[in-house]
């Protein structure tokens, strides 16, 4: 009742339709992640093991998803797989607040169709590109949060820098004090609009495809189907820069506040690359894929129950 009443307040008038189809992105991307963080974990140990080794030259603590999850609890037990829950909160609200309203703003003026009045896959992910480079850049820093506490974990099984935060407003303090307000932002040019555009544009035009077709009709199944083949594509195409930002947000700074291994964006995706070959550019890809594949289905489905749920509660508002 709590949440219909918001719907309420910030429905109250048409002018208000853009600011309630940003709130409900966010919450959207807030109610996917509490249900996928414990693969985001697992993505981001896999991603940081054997940095910069050739392959067979270093120590796997984690040999697959399943041996990593037995690790992780071994080791830290069941509640470390709930790690950077906080700051991934926060990251998904924002992020998706900012992507997926834009992505509903510019559907409701027409701005992803073509002359015909069909959806344009090439506009969608346009779109997808803005709205994901706009809302990975504001969200920035509390990836890099995420990223840093995720890692932390004992010595025997340590992968990656190891920093030494003691929670979310911690790691901010950290942060600040050594590199100041701008270092929140280090690495932000890793998270590319890739994945943002993929999915976005994928979801769109299997929705219009499933329905045009008369393939999948009823509202709620059509959002799932083209959820799911959202966060497939997303997978494939988002691995590569995820783990290349994986490794900028996570990794240490010298006394010059310099990354020790990486100077930028390229620079680590070439020593990636050149010393780990393609296998390093999709490390953690099946925790990727198992983590996306679900996480855009329950994303992009809340955000299309939630957009119904406060367009007939708009409705029988206006009418009372």
């Amino acid at each position: 009742m709590k949440f219909l009443f918001i719907l309420q307040i910030i429905t109250s008038s048409d002018k208000n339709m853009n600011i309630s189809d940003f709130l409900i992105g966010g919450f959207a991307g807030m109610g996917a992640i509490c249900f996928t963080n414990p693969l985001e974990v697992i993505k981001t140990r896999l991603q940081l093991q054997g940095e910069l080794a050739a392959r067979g030259t270093y120590a796997k603590p984690y040999k697959g998803i399943i041996h990593a999850f037995v690790t992780v609890i071994r080791h830290e037990g069941w509640q470390a797989l709930e790690k950077g829950l906080v700051p991934a909160l926060h990251f998904q609200f924002i992020l998706n607040s900012i992507r997926l309203g834009i992505y509903k703003m510019c559907m409701n003026n027409k701005w992803i169709h073509n002359r015909n009045g069909d959806i344009s896959f090439l506009r969608g992910m346009l779109w997808g590109a803005v709205g994901g480079v706009c809302g990975s850049f504001c969200a920035s820093p509390f990836f890099m949060v995420k990223i840093q506490l995720q890692a932390q974990t004992k010595t025997c099984v340590a992968v990656g820098y190891q920093h030494k935060h003691n929670g979310m407003s911690n790691a901010f303090r950290n942060i600040l004090k050594q590199s100041g307000f701008f270092g929140l932002w280090r690495g932000a040019t890793g998270v590319l609009p890739i994945g943002s555009s993929t999915q976005i544009a994928t979801f769109g035009k299997t929705k219009a495809i499933l329905s045009d077709y008369n393939l999948v009709i009823q509202p709620t199944l059509n959002s799932f189907c083209a959820a799911f083949a959202a966060g497939t594509v997303v997978a494939v195409a988002i691995t590569p820069p995820d783990v290349i930002s994986t490794r900028l947000y996570n990794q240490g700074m010298d006394v010059d506040d310099k990354g020790v291994l990486y100077k930028g964006w390229l620079d680590c995706a070439y020593k990636t690359f050149s010393i780990e070959g393609i296998p390093g550019l999709y490390k953690g890809f099946w925790a990727n894929y198992l983590r996306q594949a679900p996480h855009s289905t329950l994303m992009l489905l809340f955000f299309d129950l939630l957009i119904t749920v406060r367009d007939k509660y708009q409705k029988r508002f206006k009418s009372d």
